[in-house]
This record gives C-alpha cells, structure tokens and sequence, in this order.
C-alpha cells in the first residue's frame, strides 16, 4: 500500500478533538441558594470521575471518522499485478542501442540475440516495432507482427560511432506513443551508459502508457584505453617538421604502460611508450611531422588490447600548400605601415600568407583577383583604373583592408566603398589628449582572438559615415574605428587609423599581432578550423555563388554520400561515421576532413541501478524489474472505498449522537 500525497497524515493530529469533546471539557455544577455553611467541614470534592470518557463508542465513531477523512486525503493506493496482454492494442517496441560503446566485445551481438528472443515470443497478431539509437533515432521497420520483418531490421542495425542519447530516445518513445495512439512495451537492450544519462533528468520523462523494461548487456565497470585528443596543425606551408601533441586516457584502469605511434598516410613515423596512471591521463608529444605537399590523412594509435578498439586511433588531417600572396599597396617605398604589419603577422606564425609590397605609381597594371587579399595603407589618391578593379575584385568574392590617415584627409570619400569622410579628429592639449577603443565586437572575425585593446592610445582618427555597413569597433567619442562592408560576395574593412605608431601606438601592444593574425585569415578566407571534429558536426558544401554546381562527397568507406540529385542542392552535410571524408567542390576548395567518435563513449561505467528504477518510474504504465515477463504492476486508488466508509460513519455517529443528547435533556429535566 502506498500514498499520493502523504503529507496529509500530519492531520492524524486531529483525533485530538473528539478527546476534547469527551474528556477535557469542564465540569459544570448548578448552585443551590442555603442559609448558612458556617457550621460544615471544608472538603475538596474529586473531580476524577468528571475526567472520564463517556459514551465510549460516539468516541470511538468521532476519531475513526476523523482518521478515515485524514486517510482518503492522503489518497491511498495498493499496486496490482494484471497481464500485459489486457493493455488493448499494445505495441512492443525493441529499442537497440548501437553507440560506439556497443562495439565492446559482443555488445551488440547480444543485444540483437535478446530483440530476436522477444520477437520470436509474440503472439500471433501482436504488433512490434525495432529502433536503433545513439544521438539520434532511427526507425528501422514499420509497426507490423510479421516476424521476418522484424528480424530482418534487427540483423541491418550496425555498429555506430556515436555517443549514446538515453534523452533522445525517450523523446522519441513519447513521439511515437503519441502518434499511435497505443500503449508501448519497450525493450531496451543497452550497456546503459553513464555518460548517455541527461542533465536534467525530466528529459527522461515517459508517457503514461509506456511500459519500460531495460535489459544491461554487459554493464559492469570495464577499464579502457583512449587516444582521447590530438593537437596538430591543419595547414603547415613549409617543408620544417611539426609538433603534434596527444592525450591518452584511461578509465577504471590501473596504472600501465601504452605504445603509441605516429602514423601519417599508413605509414608509421614515430613510436613511443607513455605511462598512463590510475583513472588519469598522459600526453605525448612528437616533433616528427614532416607531411607533404597535399592532403594527407594523419593518425595517433595505441596499443591496449582492451574490449573496445574503436577508440584506440584518433584521426587528423593535415595539409601542405605553398603561402598565397596579398598585396600591400602603400604611397611610398618602406612605410612604417608595411613594417609593422609584415612584422605582426611573422610574430603570429602565420606563413599562410606573403605580403607583395607596391606603390600607387606600380598598381596601374596589377590585376588584384591573383592575391588572397589587398591592403591599401593610408592613400592620398588610388588610379581610376585600380579602383575599379577593385570594385569589381570584391564584388566577386575579394577582400580589401583600408587603413586611413594623413593623407586620407584630401578625400571625401573612401575608396572602393564610397563611404563619406566627414572630418579627422586629433587630439590635442586643447581637449583629450588622446582616444582608446571604448567598444568592441568580439563576435567580428578580427576581433575574436583579442577583444582587450586596454591601454591602445589613439591620437588621429578619420570620421567616416558607415551608412548600412558593421561597425565592430567605436572609440571613446564614438568614432566607428573599424567598419566592415559586404559588397557582392566579397567584404572591405575599414580601419579609421594607422597601421604605424604615428597616429596611435597600437603596432605596440600585444592586441596588435592577434588583430592583424585574425583580419588576414578573414580577409583571405583561410579556414581556422581544427584538424579534425567529432561525428554529429556538419561541413558547409556551397556557398550563394556555387547553386546548381555539383559537390561530390566520399565517406571513410570509400562510398558517395550524396545522390546526383543531392549533390546538385545540398548545402551542408552531417557526419556521421569516424574517419576521412573526402569533399570536392567546383570552385576547387578541396577538403579532407577527420572525423572522430566523441570520447566520452570511451567511459563504460554504467548507470546506478537506482537511476534506471527512477526512469521506469516515469510512467505509470512501468513495469517494476521484479515482474515477470507480460506482467506490470497497476496503482489502484482506494480513495472511493475510504470515503464511502467515512460517509456510513457519519450517519453513524450523527444517530448515535442524537440519541446521547435526547437522555442528556431527560436527565437535566
């Protein structure tokens, strides 16, 4: 038996009134008028006999009422066994997990030789339905008691590389009983991860007629071995051997020792042994990378020879390619502006790029769309013929850095975007003596490495209208400072000052490098991204230029993932398995990219078995892990039976009442 609501049996407390009503109320006599009591003894009568209970079963009738009013709003219950088979029209559900934690030893086997035995136990007409899930679900059959069907889903689930959702399927399970409008018997076969488990658990919520059976499959603290991340570059642009870092973990392990070795292209580079402590971790690193021209795939493994080896390798991809050109035109030979900026980006390591320095007296003949992208540095005056192609060099998808100055001042206007200068603002003894960047973007592609300009003095400033433009960067008197423009495809950045330490002393401070690091990546277009990601991430295939082109995608098993029809219209695509896509796009931008299981499949620990009891219990349709197989456990309410008997009490004890009172008034006659 059990209760709703028990915090109503705290009003037991009031039985206390009918003892009231019968034993403390006081005593009352009626004086008599006597002449004189002079001549008797004082005694002191007891009042024992007046504390007695009278009319014990009115008593009796009065607390059993009140109990019985106290029980029903604690709204009683007792749980009852029924048969499975009474819930009309059920539909069993086989929910199979195929995570990459399933690929331990025969995790999946098992779990598919467990579905089969329950479809092999259907009634004839009973209906079923078989899901695999990891992060997402997928539906692999239709709602049917055809028990070749069945089976034949259960045998196409295969291994996945992706990490166990508990979250996700319930959500789905409340889906699917929603639309069928049916009661669910679900058949969970799962090595019941703890890293699967939610945040919040209420996103394990059940729906009412759902009736959850999980079945562990080999769900005990298991000790694995994981290459659990590596740090190598995505780009290298010379022939000098790179660093690659990586992280073995261990869980549930003891301390113990693990090759790991260096593979580039299949072939193995380096070997070397790490010691990898008690449930802890160890790095490696290695200075062997000599990767060649190309794409070129890149792996760390180890050695455990552990149950799961899907996470004994972890992939990387990394490419060599000679630095791409950017034009730096300036008003004359060996400006201070060309140091400073040539400078940040040899401090940043950036070898990506090689700045083409020129003057406007040589950029009459220069054809702009052969440079990633062109600075122009504080110009008096840009040719007409120049401008113009830059117009037309950004319309199609180039980039142009303005740094105005001095010489801007003659302009009224700036160049390529046509933006209008108001005035340039100095500082001077006069007013302030100088201005700092106020406000800052830091979402802005040049701003999001280093959004701290503290302490950057700027002395001159050109006020320009940004119009529709973004502005990522205001000074202290909210003059734009930096000014972003998106013409055609292509984008112009405004800088509202110097790349010298004339008109601020910004090429001094350590925000300098990350800045021009960060604007020369964006304006080139360089992919910063990392050497690899995990399974469930998504690559862009196409951008507004490239509709119609066909983009031709090849997963780790050498297989097309997109049809013709696909290919044509896509514009991103998911990855789903570990391992080297291959993507080839029309405009050339070839990629390899490394995909790799999220490694906190790699932590088998499973989950209490007191969490699962609290998930079953969701729903009121659950069935409790002690009941046999096609039985279930129903809450029946007691509520009714307790407040019919409640009711006969009352007319009880307002009889029994009546008739105490009516000899009370004859013996007071």
């Amino acid at each position: 038996m059990g209760f709703l609501t028990p915090w109503f049996l705290a009003g037991a407390a009031a039985i206390g009134l009918p003892v009231w009503l019968h034993l403390l109320r006081k005593h009352k006599t009626t004086p008599l008028p006597f002449s004189s009591l002079m001549f008797f003894e004082k005694r002191t009568q007891s009042s024992i006999k007046h504390r007695r209970l009278r009319y014990l079963l009115l008593f009796a009738l009065r607390a059993l009422l009140v109990a019985l009013l106290v029980l029903a709003f604690a709204h009683p219950y007792i749980r009852q066994t029924v048969l499975a088979s009474k819930r009309t029209g059920e539909v069993t559900v086989l929910a199979i997990d195929n995570s990459l934690s399933m690929r331990a030893g025969t995790r999946l086997s098992q779990a598919k030789t467990g579905a089969k035995s329950v479809v092999a136990g259907l009634r004839a007409g009973q209906r079923a339905q078989v899901l695999a899930f990891g992060s997402r679900v997928q539906v692999l059959s239709e709602v049917t008691d055809d028990h070749n069907a069945l089976n034949a889903a259960i045998d196409s689930i295969e291994p996945g590389d992706t990490r166990t959702s508990y979250g996700e399927l319930s959500r789905s399970l409340r889906s699917i009983s929603q639309s069928l409008k049916l009661p669910l018997a679900v058949q969970l076969y799962s090595d019941m991860q703890q890293s699967g488990w939610p945040a919040n658990f209420n996103d394990l919520r059940l729906s009412t007629d759902v009736q959850l059976v999980p079945h562990a499959i080999d769900s005990k603290e298991t000790a694995n071995f994981t290459v659990e991340n590596v740090v190598a570059p995505r780009r290298v642009y010379d022939g000098k051997k790179t660093r690659v870092l990586a992280t073995v973990a261990g869980f549930n392990n003891q301390k113990a020792v693990r090759n790991v070795s260096l593979v580039l292209n299949g072939r193995v580079i380096d070997s070397k042994q790490v010691t990898v402590p008690e449930h802890g971790r160890a790095t490696v690193e290695f200075l062997s990378l000599e990767a060649p021209y190309g794409r070129n795939k890149g792996e760390v493994r180890i050695d455990t020879g552990d149950s799961l080896a899907a996470d004994d390798v972890f992939y990387f991809s990394v490419e060599r390619s000679d630095p791409r050109h950017a034009l730096f035109v300036q008003d004359s030979p060996g400006s201070r502006g060309l140091l400073y900026f040539k400078a940040a980006l040899e401090a940043s390591g950036q070898a990506a790029f090689e700045i083409d320095p020129a003057t406007v007296d040589q950029v009459g003949n220069i054809a702009p769309g052969k440079y990633a992208f062109v600075v122009l540095s504080d110009l008096g005056a840009v040719p007409a013929t120049f401008e113009n192609s830059l117009r037309e060099y950004v319309r199609g998808g180039g980039s142009v850095l303005i740094a105005l100055g001095h010489l801007s001042v003659g302009r009224t206007k700036v160049p390529v975007t046509g933006d209008t200068i108001q005035e340039a603002r100095y500082a001077g003894r006069e007013g302030d003596r100088f201005q700092t960047a106020a406000w800052l973007d830091a979402s802005h592609p040049s701003i999001l490495k280093d959004d701290r300009w503290e302490g950057v003095k700027f002395f001159q400033a050109i006020h320009v209208t940004p119009g529709s433009a973004r502005v990522a960067a205001k000074l202290s008197d909210q003059t734009p400072l930096l000014i972003d423009q998106q013409i055609g495809e292509g984008h112009v950045l405004v800088f509202a000052s110097t790349f010298d330490n004339v008109a601020n002393d910004f090429p001094i401070h350590p925000s300098f490098v990350p800045f021009i690091e960060q604007t020369a990546r964006y304006l080139g277009r360089l992919d910063a991204g990392p050497a690899s990601v995990s399974v469930g991430a998504f690559a862009e295939l196409r951008d507004s230029k490239e509709k119609g082109a066909a983009v031709d995608v090849v997963d780790p098993k050498g297989e097309r993932v997109l049809s013709l029809e696909e290919a044509t219209k896509a514009q991103n695509i998911q990855f789903t398995q570990a391992g080297f896509y291959d993507i080839r796009r029309p405009n050339g931008r070839n990629e390899l990219v490394a995909v790799n299981a999220d490694r906190h499949e790699s932590d088998l620990t499973p989950v209490p078995p007191d969490s699962l009891t609290l998930w079953q219990n969701t729903a009121q349709g659950t069935a409790n892990a002690g009941s046999a197989p096609g039985e279930e456990q129903k809450p029946v309410s007691l509520w009714w039976y307790v407040m019919l008997a409640a009711l006969l009490l009352a007319l009880a004890e307002s009889l029994l009442g009546n008739q105490h009172l009516s000899v009370d008034k004859e013996a007071a006659v």
